[in-house]
């Protein structure tokens, strides 16, 4: 008996270690710096315009990233390779200022102070005929790994929470709007992305894919204006 138990012991002590296996690395590090890998910055294969900058910062006593657009584009990357069915993606955020004149139904307005990304490997053979060219043709031109359908949770200045839509350049990109307008301090979240790749792309396909990356990011190169932003304690769970 005493050998049967503690195998037992043994055995929930392996399943307990592997659940508090974090599946992202957290936003950690010093003032300044960039989260550790596998986090890593991706700009456009082609862009003139600034990086969006980011850093880790102490905020109201929390451990945040830091996410300041000033005319600029950039995301950061955290490449993952997970089944999406059952993922809970939680994070809290806060946003300091809007860049005046930011409209995401708008390509010249299309620009936002802080989307947190979920992209999946929707096969190409789900996406509609001139979308699936256009997207090879994006493919051979940039170094990143496309995806054929990224979910992005914003905080808009605009847009009622609940709102839904496709990115201004591309519909294998679509917005689904958290929060609206000004409200101050931190804000949490928690969505099942599952349950949201279906809504938003469930005219293209029931079946949920891999998710293949989660980005975080900012952008104002469209209005030329500055946006300011922060991020804390995302974790996504089985």
């Amino acid at each position: 008996m005493k050998g049967r138990a503690r195998g037992l012991l043994v055995l929930l002590l392996a399943v307990g270690s592997a659940r508090a296996e974090p599946l992202l690395q957290p936003l950690a590090g010093a003032d300044g710096a960039l989260p550790p890998a596998p986090w890593r910055y991706a700009g456009l294969p082609t862009q003139r315009e600034p990086a969006t900058r980011y850093g880790m910062a102490g905020v109201d006593g929390r451990r945040a990233l830091r996410i300041e657009a000033e005319s600029s584009y950039g995301n950061l990357v955290h490449p993952l390779q997970r089944p999406a069915e059952a993922l809970q993606l939680s994070w809290s955020w806060r946003v300091d200022s809007f860049a005046a004149g930011a409209d995401l139904r708008r390509r010249d307005g299309d620009d936002n102070a802080v989307k947190v990304c979920v992209l999946f490997d929707l096969p190409l053979a789900r996406v509609p005929f001139v979308e699936r060219q256009l997207l090879r043709l994006a493919r051979a031109r940039s170094a990143e790994a496309l995806p054929a359908a990224t979910v992005c949770y914003v905080w808009d200045a605009l847009l009622p929470a609940g709102s839904v839509l496709p990115n201004a350049y591309t519909r294998r990109l679509r917005y689904l709007v958290l929060r609206s307008g000004a409200e101050p301090g931190w804000r949490d979240e928690r969505r099942d992305i599952a349950a949201d790749f279906r809504q938003l792309f469930g005219d293209e396909s029931t079946e949920v894919p891999a998710v293949l990356a989660i980005a975080l990011g900012a952008d104002a190169d469209n209005t030329r204006g500055r946006s300011l932003a922060h991020v804390a304690d995302l974790v996504l769970a089985r």
